[in-house]
């Protein structure tokens, strides 16, 4: 059974379209990297599978039960979301943007504490950054507070909005090289939007193209690459400038 199934979803903001009709399984325990230009409906996709939109038609099934609004909030706690800079409360310190989730379910302190070590190391963020505030953290620090917070209380599933999109290219490329890492050893679903081709084959197993609100093709790179359905997806592939174009 997949982790999450989108059937026959369209989502409609006026009289633009986000999402046209789509089908789209999402394996269980690998990395799936949603691709494709601007307004292509790939972060609407995201926010489906978390519940933070709803389909004008279709739906959308995690675990095999449909997303519903009355048991949404027991189903989010399965799912770990992380958008660019992590989306912290600037008002809260690392410690309590971290812990925010857990403390509300009644957490001990020591529990708090223990898991925030655990994933303090496995994220690398030093420990005595905890007690800063977002403002006082570079970028790379707040993605990394983000991703704790997503893990906290270990859901299945990790979902990635541009985790990356706003480092600079020697902080990303670092990164990169940490979350494969992390996703190798974390054994979970994951999901992730990016605009990074090279990321996108970098980190996931399976990549879904996608085109004005409908998914173009789905598949490895490889797959992609040498048996593309339409021009566009070889267009799509080599549209990004190299360093010897540039020179």
């Amino acid at each position: 059974m997949p982790t999450f199934s989108l059937q026959q979803v369209t989502r409609r903001y006026g009289p633009a379209i986000a999402l046209d009709r789509v089908d789209l399984d999402i394996a269980t325990g690998r990395t799936t990297a949603l691709i494709g230009p601007s307004g292509a409906g790939k972060s609407s996709v995201l926010r489906m599978l978390v519940g933070l939109e709803w389909p004008d038609s279709g739906q959308v099934l995690f675990e095999g039960v449909p997303l519903q609004r009355k048991t949404l909030l027991e189903q989010r706690r399965r799912i770990g979301y992380v958008i660019q800079e992590g989306g912290l409360f600037p008002h809260l310190s690392v410690r309590d943007n971290a812990a925010l989730l857990a403390r509300t379910l009644g957490w001990t302190r020591e529990r708090i504490d223990a898991r925030l070590g655990e994933l303090a190391q496995l994220c690398q963020l030093p420990m005595e950054l905890l007690a800063r505030f977002p403002a006082e953290l570079s970028g790379g620090q707040r993605q990394r507070v983000g991703l704790i917070r997503a893990l906290m209380l270990d859901p299945p599933v990790l979902l990635l909005d541009e985790p990356l999109g706003a480092l600079d290219p020697i902080v990303r490329h670092e990164l990169q090289t940490q979350m494969r890492a992390l996703i190798a050893q974390l054994n979970k679903t994951v999901v992730l939007v990016t605009h990074d081709v090279a990321e996108a084959a970098y980190l996931a197993d399976t990549l879904v193209l996608m085109r004005a609100g409908r998914v173009l093709q789905q598949g490895t790179v490889r797959e992609l690459q040498d048996a593309p359905v339409e021009d566009f997806v070889t267009r799509f592939f080599t549209a990004q400038r190299t360093l010897d174009d540039a020179a």
